[in-house]
């Protein structure tokens, strides 16, 4: 991977990571709810992402969150979001940071 795609997708984190699941005081980046980050050519990105359920209540609004974050990274003008419950998420997709921050390590 380029050190370019490598910037992008490191600015991607960062934008993720000022995403919250209002359940859970943790972004959304360190709960292991994003799968997959692809950079490719010419300013286009895919993530793969999940929530914690099929019946999140903020459903509907936090990929659309996820998509404005990650159009708004610069070098960026297209994004394909796509959203999975395959594999399932779990706490154990947590990184040590979010236990950390919830009392779990």
């Amino acid at each position: 991977m380029s050190t370019e795609f490598l910037n992008i997708e490191t600015d991607i984190v960062k934008a993720l990571k000022t995403v919250f699941d209002p359940e859970i005081p943790v972004n959304i980046y360190d709960l292991g709810l994003i799968y997959e980050i692809e950079v490719r050519e010419e300013g286009k990105v895919r993530v793969v992402m999940t929530l914690t359920s099929p019946n999140c209540p903020v459903a509907e609004s936090l990929p659309e969150e996820v998509y404005d974050k990650v159009l708004a990274v610069e070098g960026i003008n297209e994004v394909e979001l796509n959203l999975t419950f395959d594999p399932p998420w779990s706490k154990d997709m947590l990184s040590e940071e979010a236990l950390l921050e919830l009392g779990l390590l």
